[in-house]
């Protein structure tokens, strides 16, 4: 605990503490389902509007570009109004963003739904991030957001299942205003719920902590490797159905196999934020990253029942990095200045993602499939040099 949370009575903290993480996690789950709720219309939407290809793509990367771009907005606002407000204001723009759809009749009126969609889920991860690492101090805010990086699969596992229900009983369009409408109800929630912390506080821990012991070199260091990490999960995941279509596997077998990375993932990010409090960010990084190294490597000349037989394992090293790499930003950064840091990172992390598959397609025209999955284990390894950067510094905040 810092300081300034030990002056409180101990209930008051834990209480706080448990509203931010309700608050957090269940803004984290509600958002990244709106997000992916998308995947589970698109081929609705392709064929009711006739879509060409890259009309459908169009649809993911307006969603996908608005939020990117606008969470350092989002961040500024949250510092200037706060937390509470933003958050709320952001999960019920989110929410009328789907309720809207209810009356869209062209593709140019549900881009611009996914637009209104994107601007509301822009303010998630920077301040829901924020929250959890102000209410968890020290090596407990990387457990706290573990879980809270776990939420959010929860929530892509859920909601878009839900959609993909519904839509068989109802029209996609009232679908999607239903899901909508539950956006107020938890924005609602998150303006009753989220603790209200104090200013002073926030002063109290930047001067205690140094003004942010890691200094900026080391949360720069922390920005390249998750950007490495970022471009090579969504490198894989790319090129991993195409890998295993020439093995041999049918579309219900890639789709299997899909969610076999994905059932992973989702525990790595949880299990991993526990083995980084334990064994430390750095040990776990290199283990992460070199079993995701070691695993892209070994499908390569895996038969298929073998390497479906893998992918659990790929998922959980391959996702698990991410919940250790968030939960070092609050030792490396000043806690006045996380907010504001959380945006930048997760920027660059789905700017980084969604780059990566152009890129590594580029790639894969030049030399092929196989030695472009080479190259990906090749780069996820350079974080590992990388995270020794910030070694010192994670252990003088771990300290602190």
């Amino acid at each position: 605990m810092t300081a300034a949370a030990e002056r409180a009575p101990a209930s008051d903290v834990r209480s706080e503490e448990r509203r931010a993480m309700g608050v957090a996690c269940g803004a984290h789950a509600l958002h990244d389902g709106y997000t992916d709720l998308v995947t589970a219309m698109l081929a609705i939407w392709q064929a009711e509007f006739s879509l060409s290809y890259a009309a459908v793509g169009a649809l993911r990367g307006v969603l996908a570009g608005t939020m990117a771009s606008f969470q350092i907005p989002s961040s500024m606002l949250g510092e200037r109004f706060g937390t509470p407000l933003v958050l709320a204001c952001g999960t019920a723009l989110a929410g009328l963003g789907y309720c809207l759809a209810f009356f869209t009749g062209s593709f140019p009126a549900l881009l611009a739904v996914l637009v209104v969609v994107g601007l509301g889920a822009s303010t998630q991860h920077p301040l829901a991030s924020s929250l959890v690492a102000h209410a968890y101090s020290g090596p407990r805010s990387l457990k706290a957001l573990g879980t809270y990086n776990f939420a959010g699969d929860l929530g892509k596992m859920a909601i878009p299942a839900t959609g993909a229900l519904l839509v068989t009983m109802l029209p996609w369009r009232t679908t999607l205003a239903l899901i909508g409408a539950l956006g107020f109800v938890v924005a609602l929630a998150v303006w009753i719920v989220t603790p209200r912390f104090r200013s002073e506080i926030a002063r109290a821990e930047s001067h205690e902590a140094g003004g942010g012991l890691g200094g900026p070199g080391g949360f720069y260091a922390l920005l390249a490797i998750d950007v490495i990490d970022s471009a090579t999960r969504m490198g894989l995941l790319t090129f991993l159905p195409l890998l295993l279509a020439g093995k041999g596997a049918t579309l219900p077998t890639i789709g299997l196999a899909l969610t076999l990375v994905f059932v992973g993932g989702a525990v790595g990010k949880l299990v991993c934020a526990w083995i980084g409090a334990r064994i430390g960010v750095v040990a776990t990084v290199w283990l992460t990253e070199g079993l995701t190294a070691l695993g892209i490597v070994a499908l390569l000349p895996l038969p298929l029942d073998l390497a479906m037989l893998l992918l659990p394992l790929i998922g959980i090293a391959l996702n698990g990095t991410s919940s250790v790499l968030y939960g070092s930003v609050p030792l490396l950064v000043a806690p006045e200045a996380r907010t504001r840091a959380f945006s930048i990172f997760y920027t660059l992390g789905i700017g980084s993602g969604a780059v990566a598959p152009i890129l590594y397609g580029l790639i894969g025209d030049a030399i092929g499939l196989p030695l472009t999955l080479m190259v990906i284990a090749a780069a996820v390894l350079v974080t590992l040099p990388l995270v020794l950067v910030i070694r010192g510094r994670l252990a003088a905040a771990s300290a602190a």
